[in-house]
């Protein structure tokens, strides 16, 4: 409590910057990592002919990328066209009282570390990367076609989902409140839903969709938000790994149910989200989804204004420009060897 003598405590404004390619719950995990940093999170978001200069050409347009951002919510306020090198003057314009980035360098086209300048003048903070995820990661999934990121059956998929993970990313600072997580367990007679966290409230509209939510997109966002605006609690269930395969084929979901269900875990408009919920798998599976709200009048369909961004689309962009994204694994990859070494060079260094 504030008294008319005692000054209110100023807001610690955090900066972050990236590219955001694809924006994945890596991604989100950093951006969780630095909003509990502080009380403001703002996010530099670097433009196309940036990321093209340093790192090589990216998979989702600059406005797409922004509006990933926009969506999680952890964050606060988005900040187009950030330079790729953070120094102190952007910090200063923004109002920002230190930066935040993973525990490894970034370098800029020339070898040198992006974030020297703030690093020198004390404005640096560390958080932890999210290993086994990025963006590098996931285009090489859809270039070489595996499923080894798949859980190898349906009960093994769920029970795959790390429990620190939900507990991490349910959470939320500030204004937003927790987003529930609740897991479909299957009985021998019926689907028991185990569920902690918030409740609709008394007279709320609850509004429930699912999905797979592969390569979580700007598309799925805008799905999740008009969903939302049709009632007060959006329940959200994402289908297990095996469910997504045998509808879709392939090597599909290109993201295993943990994943998937975290990136939907971090969208702002998401109120529960039930991790391996039921989809029944028969012949006539098109016609007949959906069944059950048809027949009640509860079914509703959403016009979506980005129905052109699909996981498939996203998929053909990577196919059509295979060379040009194998030409960019190859420059990342040497780019990361770099970094790496240098990393080290500096951690021998603080020794």
């Amino acid at each position: 409590m504030t008294t008319s003598n005692t000054p209110a405590k100023k807001p610690v404004r955090v900066w972050v910057d990236g590219c955001f390619d694809m924006m994945h719950y890596g991604h989100a995990n950093a951006l969780r990592q630095a909003k509990s940093m502080g009380d403001i999170l703002v996010v530099g978001v670097h433009s196309d002919a940036e990321i093209k200069k340093n790192k090589g050409p990216t998979v989702m347009k600059e406005e797409e990328r922004y509006a990933a951002v926009a969506a999680c919510k952890w964050v606060d306020q988005v900040v187009p066209d950030a330079p790729y090198n953070t120094t102190v003057e952007i910090l200063q314009e923004y109002n920002i009282d230190f930066c935040v980035h993973g525990d490894d360098i970034t370098t800029m086209a020339d070898g040198t570390d992006c974030y020297q300048a703030v690093k020198d003048a004390g404005l640096y903070r560390e958080c932890k990367r999210t290993v086994g995820v990025s963006t590098t990661e996931l285009v090489g999934r859809m270039l070489l076609m595996t499923r080894d990121h798949h859980g190898k059956s349906k009960g093994s998929s769920i029970a795959n989902i790390k429990s620190e993970d939900l507990g991490s990313f349910s959470s939320a600072t500030g204004k937003r409140s927790t987003t529930t997580v609740s897991h479909f367990l299957p009985t021998s007679k019926r689907i028991v839903q185990f569920s902690e966290g918030l409740e609709p409230k008394q007279g709320d509209r609850v509004v429930y969709v699912d999905g797979t939510f592969d390569l979580f997109h700007v598309g799925h966002v805008e799905f999740l938000k008009r969903a939302k605006a049709l009632g007060d609690f959006l329940i959200v269930g994402v289908h297990d790994d095996q469910t997504v395969n045998e509808i879709k084929g392939s090597n599909f979901p290109l993201m295993n149910l943990h994943e998937r269900a975290l990136s939907v875990l971090a969208c702002r408009y998401v109120d529960e989200v039930i991790i391996g919920a039921p989809y029944s798998v028969t012949e006539d599976i098109i016609s007949k989804e959906y069944t059950l709200p048809k027949q009640r009048g509860i079914y509703q369909i959403i016009d979506n204004p980005n129905s052109t961004i699909t996981t498939d689309g996203i998929i053909d962009r990577i196919i059509e420009n295979r060379l040009v994204y194998e030409e960019r694994q190859k420059r990342k990859n040497a780019k990361a060897t770099l970094e790496q070494e240098k990393e080290e060079l500096e951690k021998a260094q603080k020794q």
